[in-house]
């Protein structure tokens, strides 16, 4: 590959003593949804008006007081939907709505006017100020930049004045990442100059990786620095808007965060322009997942998966954090059976806090829920026990599931790939429960005499009908002498459970038996009866069974 063809493209960053790797993030920024502008132009087929208001609704019930609806000028559909949502009063008073504008002064009017009757807006300014974008593509030299900058606010708060709701400011040097800090420093602080922020009326100063070019923590360099060379820091709201060419956009947020940013643009899903914006969902959970309150009300991850699927059109990847299909997936069989023992320790236990080595969030948090594990010729037996026992109410013992995962890994070799639930459950039923091929009961009875139980038997041996009458210490070691007589095998009891099927539609008791045989070969059976002593019984037979 032809490395040579590229070079660094951001400037180095000249800052000495940074804070932001020992800091931490205590809180959630403010957040500012972009879905319907940043988002919306990079569609396929844009929304339309109804779409997007319909979508502006669902993004307020998600928690976002700050919302960029569109670029007013930009084309009629965006201006009318403007319009549309200021006259028909369809805009909370505790909702900010943003509108984007380029600093030439037909569009700054455009966009005054698609305001009049807003009660709580914001007007982000924006100009490109990068080397490349200044030598190439404008060819303008840095104080004809800052000029344009400078022009363009002004004009924005003469034109403002007209309009009588809450009026904010914003600016963003596009594509800040690709330009010089000292510059990116001036300019910023020439707008300031022009809008007057006061402390109680903040000017946003929106610091974009219009394009990313560099790792993390050069972001995180050029945030700090821009924080601490910018003027009247306490009358600005530093916010981000970082998109995912390097996909580090999320990262490159966290770090900003660190570095000073109070606030943060992104999208749904990450949605946007080329590789896309700054995945808000993840963002706000990584913070949910350590304790901290995300102000939005992720709770309901598929109903926000079938929102954006819907008005954008495009699909979630299958092993997207938190919304993935696969997320509360596990196919490793040291992982399915960490998870489950895990999920066992927190139900027992009533843990004060969520702790799960595979999955560092509460899936039902989201509404959502660790099933089905898929299990495929990796997975183990704490996968294929977590389906028995969730799925079907099997609580298997540790030893036949070693024995039934060697099955399930033989099928699903065979299969090439991930076996459902119900398969499973089939091949479980197949290989283990009321098995009656070589030798069957067709009718007992017993009654106890003391500490001594009589049973007599009627069962079919390769199709030879006996009836065979043996007493014991207890039904099931009496239908054992039984078997050894019919049979003239020997064989011991070696494990027995058993246990009602909670999930099941009747009273049912399931018996697990283990049997060896004279050279010590262990073989597993089970049964499943309204009865415990015939599900016991049955248990008995199957394993009985397995053995012929």
């Amino acid at each position: 590959m032809n490395y040579q063809k590229y070079q660094r493209a951001y400037f180095p960053v000249p800052i000495q003593n940074r804070t932001w790797p020992d800091k931490e993030i205590l809180k959630a920024p403010v957040w500012c949804s972009v879905d319907l502008r940043d988002g919306n132009q990079a569609l396929f087929s844009p929304m339309t008006l109804e779409e997007k208001v319909e979508f502006f609704q669902f993004l307020v019930k998600l928690g976002f007081k700050e919302i960029e609806i569109g670029f007013p000028a930009a084309s009629e559909t965006e201006y009318q939907f403007t319009r549309y949502m200021i006259e028909n009063n369809l805009i909370p008073d505790d909702v900010t709505i943003q509108v984007l504008t380029q600093s030439r002064e037909h569009i700054i009017e455009k966009t005054i006017e698609a305001l009049e009757g807003a009660k709580n807006a914001i007007i982000h300014l924006y100009n490109s100020t990068s080397e490349l974008q200044r030598r190439v593509v404008f060819q303008k030299n840095k104080q004809e930049i800052i000029a344009l900058a400078v022009d363009g606010a002004k004009r924005i708060k003469e034109m403002a004045h007209k309009l009588t709701g809450n009026i904010r400011y914003e600016y963003s040097p596009e594509s800040f990442t690709c330009t010089e800090m000292e510059f990116a420093a001036e300019i910023c602080n020439a707008v300031i100059d022009v809008f007057e922020p006061t402390p109680d009326k903040k000017l946003i100063i929106n610091l974009p990786s219009t394009i990313e070019v560099s790792t993390v923590n050069v972001f995180a360099d050029q945030i700090e620095y821009m924080c601490t060379h910018l003027k009247k820091r306490d009358c600005l709201s530093v916010s981000v808007h970082a998109h995912n060419d390097r996909g580090t956009g999320i990262a490159a947020t966290e770090l900003a965060l660190l570095a000073g940013a109070d606030r943060v643009e992104g999208t749904l899903f990450g949605n946007g322009e080329r590789t896309g914006n700054a995945d808000i969902v993840v963002i706000a959970l990584n913070m949910f997942s350590t304790g901290i309150d995300p102000n939005l009300a992720l709770n309901d991850i598929t109903k926000i998966i079938n929102a954006y699927k819907k008005f954008n059109k495009l699909p979630i990847h299958p092993r997207h954090p938190y919304a993935g299909e696969l997320a509360y997936t596990a196919f490793s069989g040291s992982h399915q059976d960490a998870i489950k023992k895990s999920m066992d320790y927190y139900g027992k236990n009533q843990s004060k806090y969520w702790q799960n080595p595979y999955l560092p969030i509460d899936p039902s948090d989201l509404n959502r829920v660790y099933e089905p594990i898929q299990i495929n010729s990796q997975s183990g037996k704490g996968g294929v026990g977590y389906i028995m026992e969730n799925k079907f109410g099997y609580s298997v013992p540790k030893q036949m599931l070693q024995d039934f995962s060697s099955i399930i890994k033989i099928l699903t070799d065979q299969k090439h790939t991930v076996m459902k639930p119900e398969e499973i459950m089939e091949a479980f039923q197949k290989e283990y429960i009321n098995l009656h091929d070589k030798v069957s009961l067709i009718d007992y009875s017993f009654h106890v005499e003391g500490e001594r139980a009589n049973m007599k038997a009627k069962l079919s041996v390769n199709g030879v009908v006996n009836e065979i009458e043996k007493s014991g210490n207890g039904p099931l070691d009496a239908m054992t002498n039984v078997l050894r007589e019919a049979t003239n095998k020997k064989m011991e009891i070696v494990s027995y459970n058993e246990h009602a099927l909670e999930g099941s539609s009747t009273s049912k008791a399931v018996s697990y038996i283990a049997l060896s045989n004279a050279t010590g070969d262990i073989f597993w059976g089970a049964g499943v009866h309204e009865n415990i002593n015939t599900s016991s019984i049955l248990a008995l037979f199957s394993a009985m069974n397995k053995m012929l």
